[in-house]
């Protein structure tokens, strides 16, 4: 079955062009600052830059799942990136610091020789989590947030939180305390509510009183998909909310699901959404602010129980990740602003030191493996096939 999305396609990736009316417009809408001129020049200067030298970046929402399949594709993160935050939601959930601390073991062992890659572990948070357990999360040093996924949202969400203002506010006001970020999967599940508006209601009606009930709570709203989590990012001050970018919200936008038929390796949660929030979010994580930061959300699943009856949603970017982030500031004339949000503004918002290796970007042309074989079957990486311009190096 062939996918997928080829990037050369002019529908697939619209380049983001400083004079066009839909960005003249989203300045406007958002405020935020962007020069036609400069920009008209930064993009002819990223066109003749050949190599980038920066700061190693991490992945701060990275799913590595366990098992065998851990092993496959855990070498493609700790090749490229220093840290992670590391997804919870495996089967059963990760729910306390001990299994935490037995999940990050599990990661440390299956690592390549001589890796430094650090795996900073979060807690899936429900109903019935107590002020306690995020005690023992901060005390362990391995526990550097919370994710909070309404129950049904996303894969293995069944056990997320259905009472977020009741049985969940203790524990929020003791990650205050604790000064625990809490991690957002941003989406209602109300039947009743259209899946392209679900991100949008969910900020109405769940993430606006939340912030504003506990303003001190630091929030790092994630996969942001549409131009009311940018406008939500920017209504608030810089440091207590934040949100993560995905390659694939910055390049696809919901045609890639349907075009030439059905992609189910472009299907993820939230879903793709129109082209004017696609555009919103190039220009929210391209103008410089500190309140984005990269997270792959890389998600990897077999490929059968992609390519089936009832498709499993994540796309897989983790070995193609940074080639994709080079690409989008690239087209952007923002190569200047990649390392900020590659490697600066996570560690920032989370109060970690920045990494002390360097990572190359060279100008070079390499293509994407159509699949990854594993022992228990194969996994198709976003933009499988394709070839793509920007090849990460060790220094």
């Amino acid at each position: 079955m062939r996918a997928y999305y080829s990037p050369s396609q002019s529908l697939a990736s619209p380049t983001y062009h400083p004079r066009s009316p839909l960005s003249s417009l989203l300045l406007q809408s958002l405020s935020l600052p962007r020069n036609p001129n400069r920009a008209a020049r930064a993009i002819a200067r990223s066109s003749k830059m050949e190599e980038l030298a920066m700061t190693k970046p991490d992945d701060w929402h990275l799913h590595l799942r366990d098992g065998d399949l851990l092993q496959a594709v855990l070498p493609h993160s700790a090749k490229h990136f220093g840290r992670a935050i590391v997804m919870p939601n495996l089967k059963p959930p990760i729910t306390t610091t001990t299994m935490a601390v037995a999940y990050r073991e599990s990661i440390l062992k299956v690592l390549p020789p001589g890796s430094g890659f650090d795996p900073l572990m979060t807690l899936y948070l429900t109903d019935n989590t107590s002020a306690e357990e995020i005690k023992l999360a901060r005390m362990s040093g391995v526990v550097f947030a919370v994710k909070l996924y309404p129950a049904g949202a996303t894969t293995n969400s069944q056990d997320g939180v259905t009472d977020i203002f009741g049985k969940c506010l203790p524990v929020l006001e003791e990650m205050v305390e604790q000064n625990m970020p809490l991690l957002v999967h941003g989406e209602v599940t109300d039947p009743d509510v259209d899946i392209f508006d679900r991100e949008k209601v969910f900020i109405e009606t769940i993430l606006t009183p939340l912030v504003q009930r506990l303003p001190r709570l630091k929030v790092v709203m994630e996969h942001i998909t549409t131009i009311d989590a940018v406008r939500f990012i920017e209504s608030y001050n810089e440091g207590n909310v934040a949100a993560t970018v995905t390659p694939q919200h910055l390049l696809l936008n919901r045609n890639s699901l349907f075009r030439g038929g059905l992609q189910p390796h472009n299907y993820c949660l939230p879903v793709l959404k129109r082209e004017i929030h696609r555009q919103a979010i190039i220009l929210a994580v391209t103008s410089g602010s500190r309140r984005y930061f990269l997270g792959t959300d890389s998600a990897p699943h077999e490929r059968k129980r992609k390519e089936c009856t009832c498709g499993c949603a994540g796309i897989y970017n983790a070995s193609v990740a940074l080639s994709l982030y080079a690409k989008v500031f690239e087209e952007a004339g923002a190569l200047d602003k990649l390392e900020a949000f590659t490697s600066f503004n996570g560690p920032d918002f989370y109060g970690l030191p920045r990494n002390s290796s360097k990572i190359v970007l060279r100008k070079s042309q390499w293509k994407v493996p159509e699949t990854y074989t594993y022992s228990s079957g194969t996994i198709v990486p976003m933009f499988a096939g394709e070839t793509l311009s920007w090849l990460p190096c060790d220094n």
